[in-house]
């Protein structure tokens, strides 16, 4: 082998190894669909996210809905999510009108099938399911159920409304998300893969003050 044929074998290598690599953080990244550990579902507020998106007609034209579900987003347990995996795929008509049933938002649908479905290596059809079955799992405290005057709570008793009404659901799998830490946003809760609650890892956290929350009532 002379010099020169050495030279390009070598370079050849190094291409290849360098594009292994890539094709790595690919898989990790927005190719990683399917691969994750559990789920973190987020259950929104409709009250608070009215106040402030009141021309939002599908969800905020006086429905009078309360906790809507947000997002089923696929976790992992040392912290990290996967987000805006590659997809060629869109939830088609059908899909999105099953889905308004507990996300009525035709944006927020398409946006959470973009930004987190497409990574748990389910088509739209079989992400909604899952996510309608999800949601209809678990049960809302009863003050929190489309109440007509703003409810008085704290971070801690709707922590403990949600354990209460949900036999297995403990204070590590679950937190409560508040604007400027005052006003009710969010309940998130954590769910293996088979739909079951489980311990949260990483950013899963309450975000509220203590003492009661501003909590609108139902619209």
């Amino acid at each position: 082998m002379n010099s020169k044929t050495g030279r390009t074998m070598v370079q050849l290598a190094c291409v290849l190894a360098a594009m292994v690599t890539i094709n790595a953080v690919l898989a990790r990244g927005h190719g990683g669909g399917g691969r994750f550990d559990y789920y973190l579902m987020s259950l929104s507020w409709s009250p608070s996210y009215c106040l402030v998106h009141p021309d939002e007609a599908e969800q905020c034209g006086r429905h009078g809905f309360g906790f809507v579900l947000h997002g089923l987003w696929p976790e992992n347990r040392n912290g990290s999510w996967l987000q805006h995996c590659d997809t060629d795929t869109a939830p088609d008509v059908a899909t999105i009108e099953h889905a308004l049933a507990f996300m009525p938002s035709r944006h927020l649908v398409e946006h959470e099938w973009q930004t987190h479905g497409a990574c748990t290596g389910l088509d739209p059809k079989a992400y909604f399911e899952l996510a309608d079955r999800a949601f209809a799992r678990v049960r809302i405290p009863t003050e929190l159920q489309t109440p007509r005057s703003p409810p008085t709570m704290s971070a801690d008793e709707i922590l403990r409304g949600f354990m209460d009404v949900n036999p297995g659901l403990g204070e590590n799998m679950l937190s409560v998300v508040c604007h400027d830490g005052g006003e009710l946003v969010e309940v998130r809760i954590c769910l293996d893969r088979d739909l079951s609650p489980q311990a949260c890892a990483g950013r899963t956290r309450s975000s509220c003050r203590h003492g009661n929350l501003r909590i609108p009532a139902a619209r």
